[in-house]
C-alpha cells in the first residue's frame, strides 16, 4: 500500500464564512492561492476543484500551471449546482430554465474534467429535495431527480459521474439522502457511468455505519470514490479524519481493503480556524496509520470472530493493530 495516493477538496484550503463570520475566518484566497497551499501538503497529490472557477478570467492554462508546479493533478471536477441561483433545485427546479443552467454547468465541467485528465464529475445536488410537508410532489421530485443526472450520464458516455449524498442542509430533506436511497436511483436510471461518492461524514450524519454502506455500494459495483472526514453525527461538521471515530473509520478501510477496493483516499474537511495545510497533514498521517494498521491486523482472526458475531474479540483486534500503528 506504499503508493497510495492522497487527494483532497481544494474547498479545503478556502476561507470560510457563516451566518457568525460573515466576512470569513481569514483573507479571502483564489483558487490559485489555494492550489499553492495544496501543495505544501505532505504527501498530497491529487485534488478535486470547484467549477465554474470563482474568477471568470481564469484560464484552464493558468490552473494547470499552478497544479504541475505543485505537483498535483485533478481527480474531480464539483459543478457549483448548489448556491443561490439554485435555491429550488438544480435538476429538480420547477423552473425548466434553471434545469437547463444546471445541466449546462455540468456539461462544462465535463469538458475540464476531459481537460485536466480527471476521473469523474462530483454531482453534489445540495438544493435538490423539499422542506416542508406537501411542499412538492414526491413522485415527480424523485423522476425529476434520476432524469436529470441519467442524462448528462447520456450525454458525456465517456466520463463517469458520482453523486455524493447527504441526509439534508442545505434542504431539509435531500433527494439523494443516503446510500440505500441513491443506490435505488442509479439502479433505476441503469446506466453503468453513474456512482456513488461516499462521503464518510454524511455517512454518520445520516446514522448509516459508513462500513456497511460502502459494502452496499461495492456489491453492486457503484463505490466509484470517497471522502473521509469527521464529525459528532449530528451536524455535517467536517472534522479532520479520525479526530472523533478512529475505529468507525478503521472498519471503513477494512472493508474497502478486503473487497480489494483501490481508489484516492481523499479529504472533505472544513478546517475554519485551524490551518489548513497542518489539518491536512493531521489527517493524511493519520490515515498513514490505518495503513499500517491494516497490514498488521490478523485478517483471519478477524474473519473467525465475525463468524461467530463476537464483537468482544473483533473489537481487540481492531484496537491492537489501529492503536499499535502510531
Amino acid at each position: 500500500m506504499a503508493n497510495q495516493k492522497f487527494g483532497a477538496g481544494i474547498w479545503h484550503f478556502a476561507t470560510y464564512v457563516d451566518r457568525y463570520a460573515t466576512d470569513g475566518y481569514g483573507p479571502p484566497r483564489t483558487l490559485i492561492e489555494m492550489i499553492d497551499l495544496a501543495g505544501q501538503v505532505d504527501d498530497l497529490s491529487v485534488v478535486d476543484i470547484n467549477f465554474p472557477f470563482a474568477d471568470p478570467a481564469l484560464s484552464f492554462d493558468a490552473v494547470g500551471k499552478a497544479l504541475d508546479r505543485n505537483g498535483l493533478s485533478v481527480i474531480g471536477i464539483t459543478p457549483e449546482i448548489y448556491t443561490r441561483q439554485f435555491a429550488k433545485g438544480a435538476f429538480t427546479n420547477p423552473d425548466a430554465g434553471i434545469r437547463r443552467l444546471a445541466n449546462e454547468m455540468c456539461n462544462d465541467a465535463a469538458d475540464a474534467v476531459r481537460h485536466f485528465g480527471a476521473k469523474y464529475v462530483k454531482l453534489w445536488p445540495g438544493q435538490d429535495g423539499w422542506d416542508y410537508p406537501f411542499q412538492v410532489d414526491h413522485r415527480a421530485l424523485w423522476q425529476a431527480s434520476m432524469d436529470g443526472i441519467g442524462e448528462l450520464a447520456e450525454q458525456n458516455p465517456d466520463l463517469q459521474f458520482v453523486i455524493e449524498y447527504k441526509p439534508r442542509e442545505p434542504r431539509v430533506h435531500m433527494s439523494y439522502d443516503s446510500v440505500s436511497r441513491t443506490l435505488l436511483g442509479i439502479e433505476k436510471i441503469g446506466l453503468p457511468n453513474i456512482g456513488i461518492l461516499l462521503d464518510f461524514g454524511h455517512s454518520l450524519y445520516g446514522g448509516e455505519s459508513p462500513a456497511d454502506a460502502a459494502q452496499l455500494a461495492i456489491d453492486h459495483g457503484r463505490l466509484f470514490g470517497m471522502d473521509v472526514n469527521d464529525n459528532f453525527r449530528s451536524w455535517d461538521d467536517d472534522l479532520i479524519a479520525g479526530s472523533v471515530h478512529p475505529i468507525e473509520l478503521f472498519e471503513f478501510f477494512y472493508t474497502l481493503r478486503k473487497n480489494d477496493w483501490e481508489g484516492v483516499w481523499q479529504l472533505d474537511q472544513f478546517p475554519f480556524r485551524e490551518d489548513s495545510v497542518a489539518a491536512a497533514n493531521s489527517a493524511i498521517d493519520f490515515l498513514k496509520g490505518v495503513e499500517r494498521a491494516l497490514d498488521k491486523l490478523d485478517l483471519e482472526a478477524m474473519r473467525e470472530a465475525q463468524s461467530r458475531h463476537d464483537a468482544v474479540t473483533a473489537l481487540n483486534l481492531a484496537r491492537q493493530a489501529l492503536f499499535s500503528s502510531f
